[in-house]
């Protein structure tokens, strides 16, 4: 099977034409303007609906000019043309009808007391509009109309074109994501760092995007048949981890952490609730597995489960901890596994850094992952079983 090469930072040339970065304090928000990379085009890199790539940019200051935190978006997928096709008529799949101005906020925040080790690094979201976590290369045409699934190209024109804006001369990246995009973290972690070279130190950070290879509540397994169709519609094989792809029957098997992550380089940053929201919902308990509702209440507000809903869903919080089991006392993983009822916890001010954020070992989520990136001390904890933690009370529910 071809596979392509990464490229290195020289390499490739994409004439990027970056709209102004505007920084606005919104109801002491900050607000950072996008910037598009029109002539990515003209290798491919387009979203779902053609329109250009485009990602958010905050420059750094002082001693962080040197420092980079790239934040991938996240968004769920599509798996079919059709699901495809939907998504690029809206801002998941074309950068037309995103917002052209983003809150930085948690991990992307220039506030020192709200971000207190990345305030003033280069910090850069990266939009989403691929519907495969930046992995696929493909495309699907029906008559005049064509899907373009072309994440794997939009992950290179981007890091290109932030080469030229100077990330090729890193010292410090932190390579992290949300959800989908947390996901993607692990298909492209070792590949930045092949890219920028030994002189950056690069580390990787995955925000509820350790999805699981689970079965759900009536013992039939959803998530794996959808990342197997994803996989394959996208193109995302000849791009998953070679070694990972070298120890598993099917492809589809290293589009999930448990089995990437073993073959990753790269030191590797684990942020992730026990009781995910996304994956309770979707995946542990998704609607084919509860016919009659009888789960409703309980996703609406865990304090409705009933006791038996509760022993359950500690198979969820047993499943997660299995697959993390390897990595414990592993030096270069870090873990945050809390058992809130949460899904993403890095963009949010409220749960990365403020006076009652989730802690875990009396440290919050922004002081572990600090101390686990500058090697200031142990950068592993994981919660006792939901409900001891006390600590989630200003956790947000998953809408």
């Amino acid at each position: 099977m071809a596979r392509r090469r990464p490229w290195t930072c020289a390499a490739g040339v994409i004439a990027a034409v970056a709209v102004l970065v505007v920084a606005a304090a919104v109801e002491e928000r900050l607000m950072v303007g996008m910037t598009l990379v029109p002539d990515a085009a003209s290798t491919g890199a387009v979203c779902l609906d053609g329109s250009p790539p485009a990602y958010h940019l905050h420059r750094g200051s002082g001693a962080g000019a040197r420092g980079w935190l790239l934040q991938f978006e996240g968004g769920g997928w599509c798996n079919s043309a059709p699901s495809c096709a939907e998504r690029a008529g809206t801002r998941r799949g074309s950068t037309n009808l995103m917002n052209k101005l983003e809150v930085f906020s948690g991990v992307l925040s220039n506030d020192p007391a709200m971000n207190p080790d990345f305030y003033n690094w280069n910090r850069v979201k990266l939009r989403y509009c691929d519907g495969g976590s930046f992995a696929g290369d493909s495309e699907f045409r029906n008559g005049s109309s064509v899907i373009y699934m072309r994440g794997q190209r939009i992950w290179d024109a981007i890091i290109t074109d932030l080469c030229h804006k100077g990330l090729d001369k890193a010292e410090k990246v932190l390579l992290s994501g949300c959800s989908a995009g947390g996901l993607a973290t692990f298909f492209h972690c070792d590949n930045l760092q092949e890219r920028l070279g030994g002189a950056a130190t690069v580390k990787c950070m995955s925000d509820a995007g350790f999805f699981l290879d689970v079965d759900d509540i009536s013992a039939n397994n959803t998530i794996r048949p959808f990342f197997s169709s994803l996989v394959a519609l996208q193109g995302a094989e000849k791009f998953l981890n070679e070694d990972c792809l070298n120890l598993t029957l099917d492809p589809y098997q290293c589009f999930f952490p448990q089995y990437a992550l073993p073959n990753i380089k790269t030191p590797y940053f684990i942020l992730n609730s026990a009781y995910d929201v996304y994956q309770f919902h979707h995946i542990f308990v998704p609607p084919s597995s509860d016919p009659r509702g009888q789960w409703s209440h309980c996703k609406a507000d865990p304090s409705a489960c009933s006791t038996s809903q509760i022993a359950t869903l500690q198979g969820l919080r047993s499943a997660m901890l299995t697959a993390l089991k390897p990595f414990e006392d592993e030096p270069k993983v870090g873990m945050f596994v809390n058992s809130c009822f949460a899904h993403c916890q890095s963009e949010l001010q409220d749960t990365w850094f403020a006076p009652n954020s989730p802690t875990l070992q009396n440290e919050t989520i922004a002081e572990l992952v600090g101390n686990w990136y500058f090697e200031r001390d142990a950068a592993q904890a994981i919660d006792c079983a939901y409900p001891c933690d006390s600590a989630c009370h200003n956790i947000i529910p998953f809408n």
